[in-house]
């Protein structure tokens, strides 16, 4: 397979370049860089059985393909580097991969440390340079490798809130230590620490699993931490998921009442013995600390007071606290931490400092985002300041929290009294961007309040621009909107008493959140939740994880998670094995929905529908645009049957292609008989039926033209507005562009009265709303009961933007951006726009600019791969490459040209 990819992609870009743009052919630098494993630059505690490298290619020129590459291994880095003690060669592979390449070497064990190298060879067979020695750990592989046991506090088994445990170990050490690794997790949320110091940067750990079937450990590297002699390590819990409030009215205890902790600290000394300090009956514990009460929606109640000073530290007098309980529990279910951690990023200073009518003190951050408050403060002994927590402020400019329902989000301090103290919770998290502040002696002052931002540290690959500075605010709360909502699962809303990992929203994101941000190690554990969560009959939750409080059997659009985010995961990221390992959890689905259906129709059941569409006040005129939940649960029926074909094709499963081939068939004909007139017309006719019977091509060819039509006519007659909703919404302007309408998609996305994309943001969004009016015009508010201004869903146009308006396009045939095109639509009355995605080869750009009735677009092409470039209105004209002649190779009204790696300048006039 990787040597006929290799070869397509050298023959076609040497016959191209050839022909078309005049390059150099002098000789040129390259070396492999940026080495990954599993998709993380030296890992550690990693527990693929094969991980897979990637690397990247820097080259000083044009057109560079990799044509063969070779890996070794040791366990010795310097030696390594010296190619000496080789552990295992791949020999030089014939081959352009270099993303995924799977290790291939003995068995690998717990703990095993591996360093690599790798060196590739251009396609005249000439080796870079050996690359710098990249490495990786694995984790802790089977239940045996364990020696600590669970431990908890004896008294700790109502569930019912109160404070924080506190636990600790002293030990000592009287060899120097080589290397030690901590291993750790719990039930509820940890924060560890050795010899008074925090472990990590990584926050609200171990993060949110189907607990009872996945638990994920973290490992860090505390070596720098250790010292001769004396030596002391200690945890606190927090509720968390596990048994804080979770799901609506404050339910409690979901996955159990006990707060429970799991940690080993493994040494090896210079001289090759190892230690193992692990929690077991000799721990101690206290409740007396200073988190008197933490939950992920109420927030925290911090006590300085009750600070226990060097709780973590050696030589603390620990003689009053209890001995702990050891607790039967299960280890089989721990694995390894896949996703990226829960960090800290942007640091937020106040814009505005309110008086609001009711009188309230109120700091504006300028920005909805998600984290929490750090607060620099002085004040008496046992003074308390209360922060509550609001997205918006109502019509009088008061503190608005209705839309919060159950959820307090309020954090209280209570002050020590010895000078200056800077305060922030440990164990939940807030969605805001203003504060009410209750309790301060002194006057606000910017020193004092600082606005974190906590999510996933998943790193931004993507950015966008244009000459309209609606687009821009509009791209800017697709991304607010992402951080906010990735906070180790994708969740719908970060406020309000839920903040679920509702799968709907998750699917129809995806891409955009794939452009904006690397979400491979995101997706691929909480795929992996998924899969653990799916019911025996194939049956997917529409939150996941599951927290088995909300009854919805198979839902249209959102169980079809399962089909969706592997097919597209494989589309952005080449990424085989997420197939492999979801495959099962794919067809499982699908067949699900076959064993619902009656007469080959998925036609009851009680499904979402098109969420959140768009319905007129006093209807008479029937413009609500309700489209049949039953057309939508077969339309997604038909697509995630062909996402299973699309990925048996891939994984060489014969067998299973005929089968859903001939299903998808039988289905297919079945919503033609049911949902579509003899003319072609949808008996829903609404914009999201269209746009999901085009998109999914459902539809005869001979239909297709009049039905695109149809939908374009519907959009005109709503005045150039949209009515779809969350299903119907990602996927309407790829179907205007696909068939020619990209004017009206254009309209769309420039059109600033509700409902659209630009009204949230002339009303001073700064991420994207839940509803398309959460404000009315007015300045009321919609439902109080479901209203969130930090929601993703609708911000999915973020995948148009890249891909139309600055047409930065993965290739369906060359998943991962082996191959891709650059097809900018400029439109819209917008005069430059610009894009750039980090894609696993390396950075891609495209950026355009009329200019005087010329066009001038600059692309980037990373080495080692190729792209087809399609100029718009180019048929004709006169096209330069840098200043020079090229050929093109017409496309209607298009041009076009296949290219290698490198920075191109092309300029022609344009329009006429």
């Amino acid at each position: 397979m990787y040597m006929k990819s290799w070869l397509f992609h050298v023959l076609t870009t040497a016959a191209v370049s050839a022909a078309a743009v005049p390059l150099s052919v002098s000789a040129q630098s390259f070396r492999p860089e940026k080495l990954t494993t599993e998709y993380k630059s030296a890992p550690i505690g990693i527990a693929a059985s094969q991980p897979r490298m990637s690397w990247q290619i820097q080259s000083s020129g044009r057109d560079f393909l990799q044509s063969a590459y070779e890996v070794r291994t040791g366990a010795n880095a310097a030696a390594l580097a010296k190619g000496k003690d080789i552990a295992w060669q791949s020999g030089k592979v014939n081959s352009g991969e270099s993303l995924h390449i799977p290790y291939g070497g003995g068995p690998l064990a717990s703990r095993q440390r591996v360093y690599w190298q790798v060196r590739v060879f251009d396609k005249n067979g000439k080796a870079s340079p050996w690359s710098e020695v990249a490495s990786w750990e694995m984790g802790l592989l089977q239940p045996a490798d364990w020696q600590a046991k669970w431990i908890a506090r004896s008294s700790d088994t109502s569930g019912k809130p109160g404070p924080s445990p506190l636990f600790r170990k002293a030990f000592r050490l009287s060899k120097p230590v080589q290397s030690a690794r901590l291993y750790v997790t719990a039930h509820g949320l940890y924060e560890a620490h050795i010899n008074g110091k925090r472990v990590g940067d990584d926050y609200l750990t171990p993060g949110w699993t189907a607990y009872d079937k996945r638990l994920q450990y973290q490992v860090y590297d505390i070596t720098p931490m250790l010292r001769n002699g004396e030596n002391a390590i200690g945890a606190m819990l927090g509720d968390g998921w596990y048994r804080g409030n979770l799901v609506f009215f404050n339910q409690r205890n979901t996955y159990g009442k006990t707060a429970a902790l799991l940690l080993q600290a493994e040494i090896t000394y210079r001289d090759g013995s190892k230690e193992t300090i692990a929690t077991d009956g000799s721990w101690k514990s206290v409740d007396a600390g200073p988190v008197r009460y933490s939950d992920i929606y109420n927030g925290e109640t911090v006590n300085t007071l009750m600070e226990i000073t060097g709780w973590a530290d050696p030589g603390f007098h620990d003689a009053s606290w209890e001995k702990v309980a050891v607790l039967p529990l299960t280890k089989d279910n721990l694995v390894a931490q896949e996703g990226p951690g829960v960090k800290q990023h942007e640091r937020l200073k106040p814009v505005k400092f309110i008086t609001t009518p009711e009188g309230d003190a109120v700091v504006d951050f300028g920005q909805n985002m998600v984290g929490w408050v750090e607060l620099k403060v002085k004040g008496k002994a046992g003074d308390t300041i209360t922060l509550h927590h609001a997205e918006v402020l109502d019509k009088a400019g008061n503190f608005y929290t209705a839309n919060l329902r159950a959820a307090k989000q309020e954090n209280k301090f209570v002050l020590n009294g010895w000078g200056t103290e800077t305060l922030a919770p440990r164990f939940t998290f807030q969605g805001f961007r203003y504060i009410r502040v209750k309790g301060l002696r002194q006057p606000l002052d910017t020193s004092m309040f600082t606005g974190v931002a906590v999510y996933s540290d998943m790193g931004e690959t993507g950015s966008f621009s244009c000459s309209h500075p609606l687009i821009n605010q509009l791209q800017k709360n697709i991304q607010w909107g992402q951080k906010g909502n990735f906070v180790d699962v994708p969740t719908d809303c970060p406020q309000r008493d839920e903040r679920l990992g509702w799968t709907g929203d998750a699917q129809v994101f995806f891409n955009t959140a794939a452009y904006n941000m690397n979400v491979t190690g995101f997706f691929t554990k909480w795929m992996k939740d998924v899969a653990a969560d799916q019911r025996s009959n194939g049956d997917i939750p529409v939150v996941i994880p599951d927290v088995k409080s909300i009854p919805s059997p198979g839902s249209a659009g959102w169980g079809d998670v399962v089909t969706i985010i592997p097919w597209n995961f494989y589309q952005n990221y080449g990424d085989r094995r997420m197939l492999e390992v979801q495959y099962e959890s794919m067809r499982k689905w699908v067949d699900y929905i076959t064993a619902q259906s009656k007469s080959e129709l998925w036609n009851h059941g009680p499904h979402f529908g098109d969420w959140l569409f768009y319905s007129a006040p006093h209807d008479n005129d029937g413009r609500s645009a309700i489209t049949d939940k039953y057309l939508i649960a077969q339309a997604f029926y038909i697509h995630s049957t062909q996402n299973v074909i699309n990925a048996a094709k891939v994984l060489g499963k014969g067998a299973d292609v005929e089968k859903y081939e001939e299903l998808i068939k039988r289905i297919k004909a079945a919503f033609i008989r049911e949902y579509v007139t003899p003319n072609g017309r949808m008996v829903s006719s609404t914009q999201t039926a269209y746009v999901l019977a085009l998109n999914f091509d459902i539809l005869p060819e001979a239909q297709r033209a009049s039905a695109a039509k149809r939908l374009a006519d519907n959009i005109a007659s709503y005045g150039n507005h949209l009515t779809t909703g969350f299903l119907g919404t990602p996927y309407l302007c790829h179907v205007l562009t696909r068939f020619g309408y990209t004017d009206v998609a254009y309209k769309l996305l420039m059109q600033e009265s509700y409902p659209s994309w630009l009204y949230p943001v002339k009303m001073g969004a700064t991420t994207i709303w839940e509803r398309w009016d959460g404000i009315k015009p007015d300045g009321t508010f919609q439902d109080v009961g479901m209203n969130s201004f930090n929601h993703y869903a609708y911000g999915a146009i973020g995948d148009w933007m890249y891909k139309t308006v600055t047409g930065i396009q993965p290739d369906p045939a060359s998943p991962g951006y082996k191959q891709f095109r650059i097809q900018p639509r400029p439109g819209g009355g917008l005069t430059h726009a610009s894009a750039e995605y980090k894609s696993l080869y390396g950075t891609i750009a495209s950026k355009w600019k009329l200019d005087g009735g010329r066009l001038k677009l600059e692309v980037t092409v990373p080495a080692n791969t190729t792209a087809k470039i399609v100029l718009p209105g180019a048929a004709g004209a006169a096209v330069t490459e840098s200043g020079k002649p090229v050929q093109l190779s017409a496309e209607g009204k298009d041009a076009s040209l296949q290219v290698g790696s490198g920075n191109y300048a092309f300029e022609y006039a344009f329009g006429k």
